[in-house]
């Protein structure tokens, strides 16, 4: 049951079966978060944030038994699917477009101040806090860009 919840339903899985490896699994994580996340795009602020809650403490039990050493295996997606629920807390139309694609931009390059120390966070809370830092880079930058339009 953690594998198939920390693998996202299995689609951390789907690279590796396309290409041989596991490298590409969390965009397909957050995208399958995306695509979920349309479901409410249109309802209040609190069912983003309710998802996000039950995604969030999903991973953070699911993804504990492949986590030991600072590991983050590659096919861990429920990370990413916090990660992306976060971003789009309340947001719609292009700010919600920003926002899933800094979020995503800033758990690959882990550049921004926070994302890379949160990874270094022990366990399963490691492998969650940058995706969830990284998210909220992304609801930032999703609430200025509805403030500036």
């Amino acid at each position: 049951m953690h594998r198939f919840v920390a693998s996202g339903f299995f689609i951390g899985f789907v690279p590796s079966r396309l290409w041989g490896s596991h490298a590409g699994a969390g965009t397909f994580g957050a995208g399958l978060a995306a695509l979920l996340a349309l479901l409410w795009w249109d309802q209040p602020w609190w069912v983003g944030a309710t998802a996000f809650l039950v995604a969030f403490g999903l991973s953070l039990w699911s993804a504990a038994p492949f986590a030991h050493d600072h590991a983050d295996p590659g096919w861990v997606v429920i990370d990413e699917i916090a990660g992306t629920f976060v971003a789009v807390i309340g947001l719609s139309g292009w700010p919600w477009v920003v926002a899933v694609v800094i979020a995503r931009l800033a758990d690959i390059f882990k550049v921004l101040p926070g994302v890379a120390q949160a990874e270094q966070l022990p366990g399963s809370v490691g492998v969650t806090m940058d995706d969830v830092v990284a998210g909220l880079y992304g609801l930032g930058a999703g609430w200025v860009t509805w403030w500036l339009i």
